[in-house]
């Protein structure tokens, strides 16, 4: 890190940062890319992948031949992707994806594309498709003023009373001769099934003796509303077991994720403001304008590209606004935190240190300075992969560390898949400023150690991470305290601008990778396009600001 008052310079022996750049890039490529893409334990088969409007054009064959359904709509059926995450996360956990890949998955998947036709009254149909063979693998209608979803959040003899009124007083033969055309149009005799639901008991399931792996065995699974059919889903089913542990670490990573991006980051970014104040001689105020804008305008786009999940969710147009308008808020919230971050750790290190980790484009050489962050954010970034490959792999053979699905963060769920790795830019630009520009040096003056400092942010950081579907939870915060002190290390070294490039471009790779696996040419040049954007914002500052007198001070 430069001093204040001194000429930049970020010169550093770059030949042993890439040899291990390079380590680290093959490293990634062996355990993390090339298995996703030559083995068929991934979650999506990207070469097999069908579109969204094939999706749509088996669906509503099958809803018009099958249910005998009116598909016609002034509106384009919504298609989502949906997943059993329960089931996946237990095959993931027992070592056993690759075994139901091979015998079950090309019939009952846990991937799917979910079509919903919607009626102008408020009724609609949900048809899932296979996401590789087109096939219907269930469906579902919503009915007028359905109550269903509400008893379902019931818990025990009370969502059992509930079903039970809303079924409309059905007796289990009639749910029997209302499911048997389906039963054998998927290709099963009665008596090959063995009936699981009794007299007076809600929906209608049955079980597959002879479909088993580990301890799960399929289920065909039937539910009624007014005396009619509601929904055919067949599944294999999750080990209470698993759903208990799974549940149980959930709410231990909503804790821990309240406590890391919840009450200590708030703790940072109202410090943030304090010493914003005490150290304004030392820092700008005209300065983070731009940046906490740009982040603000980023979240609000991500908001936007998810609206398909809140609609999959069943939320209304009213609902979707205020939830635009809440974010509006908290994005608000959030870019102000970044603002006094960037002018209180700019000012803190001035002050304190007498250094200058965020150097301004008036000062001699700042386009050079700008052009190396860049080019040593990437090695860095190869270098980070590379660790969290190996995290990866010592976390799998000592904590049995497995991941599961989740259809919330999935760029198959965005408007505009395109827009995602954008985020790369808004954790990059605003991690580094909380919790190393100004956390850092903030915790410092209570701890007194740079080290422990770094390892405390590091820590609230990594908390703030533990809801991503990985487990047990503790795994993600591993990684991620040993992540961030490597962050923290290339802040402390080289500054502000190379751990901001560093962070991007290792986020860029990993979302641009996720583009590229969608089978689509769009989004497979967009992947590659964002994985060489930091080289070009890069570039274009430096060159900027090597020939022009008005500078860019933006970065």
């Amino acid at each position: 890190m430069n001093r204040a008052g001194e000429p930049l310079n970020l010169q550093s022996n770059k030949k042993p940062l890439i040899i291990l750049g390079a380590i680290g890039l093959i490293l990634f490529l062996i355990i993390q890319v090339f298995p996703s893409i030559t083995t068929d334990t991934a979650e999506v088969e990207a070469p097999e992948l069908i579109t969204k409007t094939a999706a749509a054009e088996a669906a509503e064959r099958f809803a018009q031949e099958q249910l005998q359904y009116d598909t016609a709509s002034d509106e384009e059926p919504l298609v989502t992707y949906q997943t059993r995450s329960d089931v996946y996360g237990y095959l993931s956990k027992e070592n056993l994806l690759k075994e139901y890949n091979k015998t079950f998955e090309s019939k009952y998947p846990y991937d799917v594309y979910r079509v919903r036709f919607e009626k102008s009254d408020g009724s609609a149909l949900n048809v899932d498709v296979h996401m590789q063979n087109g096939t219907i693998t269930g469906f579902m209608y919503d009915r007028i003023g359905s109550s269903y979803e509400g008893a379902m959040l019931q818990k025990d003899e009370i969502q059992r009373q509930w079903l039970l009124l809303i079924e409309g007083g059905m007796s289990l033969s009639e749910k029997e001769a209302l499911a048997e055309p389906w039963l054998q149009r998927s290709g099963y005799e009665r008596s090959e099934l063995e009936l699981v639901t009794g007299e007076g008991d809600p929906g209608l399931e049955y079980k597959v003796p002879e479909a088993k792996i580990g301890d799960s065995t399929l289920q065909l699974n039937f539910t009624f509303e007014d005396r009619q059919l509601r929904s055919y889903e067949p599944a294999f089913s999750v080990p209470a077991a698993h759903t208990t542990y799974v549940e149980k670490q959930t709410t231990n990573a909503t804790l821990l994720t309240f406590l890391g991006s919840g009450l200590f980051t708030l703790i940072l970014g109202v410090l943030a403001i304090v010493y914003s104040i005490k150290t304004r001689a030392y820092t700008s105020f005209k300065r983070g304008i731009f940046l906490s804008l740009l982040l603000f305008v980023i979240q609000m786009l991500n908001t936007y590209n998810l609206i398909p999940v809140f609609q999959a969710e069943g939320m209304s147009d009213a609902g979707i606004k205020w939830m635009m308008i809440f974010y509006v808020g908290y994005s608000l919230v959030f870019s102000a935190l970044l603002y006094f971050s960037l002018v209180g750790g700019s000012g803190l290190w001035h002050k304190e240190d007498g250094l200058n980790p965020w150097p301004q484009a008036k000062e001699p050489g700042y386009g050079k300075y700008v052009l190396e962050s860049m080019k040593l954010g990437y090695i860095w970034a190869c270098i980070l992969l590379g660790v969290q490959s190996l995290i990866f792999i010592v976390l799998g053979l000592t904590l049995n560390t497995w991941s599961t699905t989740d259809a919330t963060q999935s760029p198959f769920n965005m408007l505009y898949p395109w827009l995602f790795p954008l985020m790369a830019w808004f954790a990059g630009i605003s991690e580094e400023a909380v919790y190393r520009l100004f956390g850092i040096r903030m915790v410092k003056k209570i701890v007194r150690n740079t080290f422990v400092a770094s390892l405390i942010t590091s820590t609230i950081w990594a908390l703030g991470h533990t809801l991503y579907p990985i487990y047990p939870i503790i795994s993600r915060p591993i990684e991620l305290i040993i992540i961030g002190l490597l962050f923290s290390y290339i802040f402390l070294r080289f500054g502000y601008l190379t751990a901001v490039f560093a962070h991007v471009v290792f986020n860029s790779i990993l979302m641009g990778y996720s583009l590229m696996l969608m089978n689509d040419p769009v989004n497979l040049w967009m992947g590659i396009f964002y994985i060489i954007l930091p080289a070009i914002v890069g570039y274009v500052i430096y060159r900027f600001n090597s020939r022009s007198r008005k500078r860019l001070s933006y970065f």
